[in-house]
Formats: structure tokens, sequence, C-alpha cells
């Protein structure tokens, strides 16, 4: 109930401000988001390598309709690209982009549009050692989104891959994307689907997922697996070891402020361990997606923020 409830509620106005401006906004928002500038997002890079862990930087805000909201997504990744240069942490850092915010959804030229601005971002990674990883949307873009990774990996092969277990498709498109020198990002998925392009249910959801991993973690390819369910991260060990795959040939991603200690855990262990850190003001459709993919993220930062203020 409450994932259909949550993204209605979310999109009213009383809620949205009560979320980012109300009393309760900045224990919600700052568990799961860096801040609202880049040299927020960098700084929070910083700790993360001082723990052992690397990071996927996202840039919140998504579903742009013109060209000049577009460059400026580009430009604010420019910068943080910069900025990462600045501290010592570009190298080996990964952009996480929407093609919806490269202008995918402008009429008549998006898609060109997109894959040009995607480009942009991702030659500026390449010349700083950094990597970009297209992320993926609803599955009404899923097509265009692949199409748009086909064409920049011809120049830059190590752009990464995002597929979401919930949607029927997947296991086709991991068999497609597994190969040598893909990187691909396994997640269950955030968005509300409907039934006819996505399994519904959460055994059904994971059950897809233990399938589709097999499929990655058997391939060629670099597996990027994100999940903090307990059993996938099992299953995910026990592939590890009955394939004999080196650590270096895939990695654990978290999101920022979920289960923190089981990242450094997995670091701990020797495992690489890269957190989706995601910054910037529009922040409400992220932290609306946490909540549809888990209610109980929501419990835990309004707990996070009962405990501050009762200090």
């Amino acid at each position: 109930m409450l994932r259909t409830l949550v993204p209605h509620l979310l999109r009213t106005a009383p809620v949205r401000l009560a979320l980012t401006h109300g009393p309760l906004s900045s224990a919600v928002v700052d568990r799961f988001v860096a801040g609202g500038t880049e040299q927020d997002a960098v700084a929070a890079v910083v700790r993360l390598a001082g723990g052992g862990l690397r990071a996927s930087v996202d840039l919140l805000g998504e579903g742009v309709l013109g060209a000049q909201d577009a460059h400026g997504t580009v430009e604010a990744y420019l910068r943080l690209l910069a900025v990462a240069d600045q501290h010592g942490v570009a190298a080996g850092l990964d952009v996480s982009v929407k093609l919806s915010a490269l202008g995918q959804a402008v009429p008549r030229d998006g898609q060109a549009m997109s894959a040009a601005n995607a480009a942009l971002i991702a030659e500026r990674a390449r010349s700083l050692g950094a990597t970009i990883t297209l992320d993926m949307e609803d599955h009404t873009t899923t097509d265009a989104t692949l199409a748009t990774l086909v064409q920049l990996r011809r120049d830059f092969p190590t752009v990464g891959a995002v597929v979401q277990a919930q949607l029927r498709r997947t296991e086709a498109d991991c068999r497609d994307l597994a190969r040598a020198g893909s990187r691909v990002r396994l997640c269950k998925g955030a968005y509300l689907e409907p039934a006819s392009p996505a399994h519904q249910g959460r055994r059904a959801v994971s059950a897809s997922y233990a399938r589709c991993l097999g499929i990655l973690m058997a391939g060629p390819g670099y597996p990027m697996i994100a999940t903090h369910d307990p059993e996938l991260l099992e299953l995910t060990g026990r592939l590890v070891r009955h394939l004999d795959r080196p650590a270096a040939s895939y990695e654990y991603q978290l999101l920022f402020g979920v289960r923190p200690a089981e990242q450094r855990r997995l670091a701990a262990a020797g495992a690489t361990v890269r957190v989706y850190l995601p910054y910037g003001p529009d922040c409400v459709p992220y932290l609306s997606r946490r909540v549809v993919e888990k209610p109980a993220n929501l419990l835990l930062a309004l707990h996070a923020a009962s405990d501050r203020a009762a200090r």
C-alpha cells in the first residue's frame, strides 16, 4: 500500500514543502543526499575514500524539456568533475547520468541531444580517469537508453549500463550486455511499473534479480551488484567463490545512507564497494523512489530525525 500511496503524496505541494523545508527535512534529506552543491558531493566522496569506499555521483534532476536546461545539467557535471580533480578524487570516480536530464524528452531531437550531451561528460570524465554510467529510468525509456549506450560505447567503451531486475525483459538484456569490458549495474528497480512489463511483488523481483545476477557473474563483463538485500548479497558471495571471480572483476554498489555498516564490512573483506551518492536541490523524486523501493527507508530517516530532535 505504501508503495502506491507515497509517490502520490510526494507529488503534492504541502508534502514536498514539508520534506524539503519542514522541521524534519534536514534529517530526512541528509540521510540519503550528500548536499546541494558540487562541493558537498566531493566532500562526501573524500570522506568515503578515507573509509576505502568509491563513489558514483548522481546530480539529482530529470525530465528536462528544453535545450538550455539540458546544457545546464552538462555544465553541472563538468563542474563536479573539475572540483573532484582539484581534490584529487577524480581518478576512479564514476558519475551517474540520467538521459532525461540531458534532454532525451526534448521534442524532435531529444535522443540525439541527450547522446551528444552524455558524450561531452564522458569525454571530460575519461580525460580525468573517471567513468560515467547511464542511469536507467522507467520502462518507457529502456530501448532509447540502451540505443544511446551502444552509440556512446563506440567512442567510450567503459560507459556503464544499468538494468532493472523488476522488468521482464532484463534477463535477455543481461545476456546481450554480459560481454568483455562491459560494466553493468544490476538493481531491482525503484519505479512503480505496471504488470505487463514488470514483475510484481518482492519475491518475484528478487527471483528475477538472482537469475540476472547469475547471467552477469558467469559472463566476461564487469557486474556492479546494486542491492542491499542480505540474501542477494550472500548469493553474490557464493557465486564469486563458485566461479572463482577475482575481486577486481566486479563490485558492490550500495546507496548513500543505507546500511553503511554493510558497506564497510564488504570493503574490509577485500571487495570493491561503490556508494551511489546523489546530490543537488531537486531531491523529492529521488526520495520518492527510495521509499517506493523500500518503505522502511522513510522510517529510518524519520527515526534519525526524532533522535536529532531529542538531543
